[in-house]
């Protein structure tokens, strides 16, 4: 799981180190703005006194916090690759940017799945709706999301799995660790992507075959529709783009990791995949200004101030 780039063999250099220090640096600075100043505006507007307090809302904030965290990490990251893949900010910092790496991808995942599940019982079961949108139950499933997460990314602040023996390495896959990751990522991919994608395909599904076979909503219900699928689709969108072929490279690069030639393609594909999966932290603001309630009408009104 603890997987940012590749490992270094004495006889062949497989760390593709030239196309990192060109791709992250370049790719983390980016999201870094974006992410700081698009999820700093999105909290403001959610803390707001005169923002309506809705479960939607809760589940965005949060997700916005997580990303924040997340943005505020990346300038550590492209420094290492900036300075030549020389890490310089001690042992137990390594293992955070590690740590909090994977905490915001997962969070990011189940904070987005929960939303695209409460759009679908707005649409599919509407009477039902009320207790889904409970604010308790919101703050519940939040603190719920985080602890589990927090919790089973833990191992990854293990010096075993994520500490160095050279003080000036940092992000890389160690070969020793392999094994254990191999063994992790089996877990990760089924509770931590399988099973939320696959829970967003059917909300889309099943909410696309109502939409369908339902007639001409009421102007308020519409709205409500609206909104509902465009949460789901977009959240399809940033699974296919961010998450899924990062999943799908994490697990082919662990399955045969050895070094060679030939890998060089799945190396440097794999850098690209982690670029996209960071990439969500900027792109997340996308949803709360389409579907979050009375998000679009408050960031109109501070910027007619």
């Amino acid at each position: 799981m603890a997987l940012d780039d590749n490992f270094t063999n004495s006889s062949f250099n497989c760390t593709v180190d030239g196309f990192k220090q060109v791709i992250y640096p370049i790719t983390y600075l980016s999201i870094f703005f974006l992410g700081v100043v698009g999820n700093g505006l999105s909290i403001y507007v959610f803390l707001q006194p005169s923002q309506r307090k809705t479960s939607v809302n809760i589940y965005m904030q949060n997700l916005a916090v997580s990303d924040l965290m997340f943005a505020i990490t990346l300038p550590f990251r492209a420094t290492y690759f900036l300075l030549g893949s020389r890490w310089i900010f001690g042992d137990i910092v390594c293992r955070i940017m590690t740590y909090t790496l994977y905490v915001n991808m997962y969070c990011s995942i189940y904070f987005l799945t929960v939303l695209s599940v409460v759009r679908f019982i707005a649409i599919v079961y509407p009477f039902k709706h009320g207790k889904v949108t409970n604010m308790k139950y919101a703050k519940i499933i939040c603190a719920a999301i985080w602890v589990f997460v927090l919790v089973a990314s833990s191992p990854l602040l293990s010096k075993k799995i994520a500490g160095y023996s050279n003080p000036a390495k940092c992000l890389d896959l160690h070969p020793s660790s392999t094994y254990r990751l191999r063994m992790m990522n089996s877990f990760v991919l089924v509770v931590g992507f399988i099973l939320p994608f696959c829970t967003i395909i059917v909300c889309y599904v099943f909410a696309i075959k109502v939409l369908l076979r339902s007639r001409a909503p009421q102007p308020k219900k519409a709205i409500c529709h609206k909104k509902a699928l465009s949460t789901i689709i977009i959240t399809l969108i940033f699974f296919l783009l961010c998450f899924l072929p990062y999943h799908i490279l994490r697990t082919v690069y662990l399955m045969d990791s050895r070094c060679s030639q030939a890998n060089l393609p799945l190396h440097k594909a794999l850098v690209v995949t982690l670029c996209l999966a960071a990439m969500n932290s900027c792109l997340d603001p996308i949803l709360y200004y389409v579907a979050a309630e009375n998000f679009k009408a408050r960031i109109r009104s501070l910027y007619r101030r």
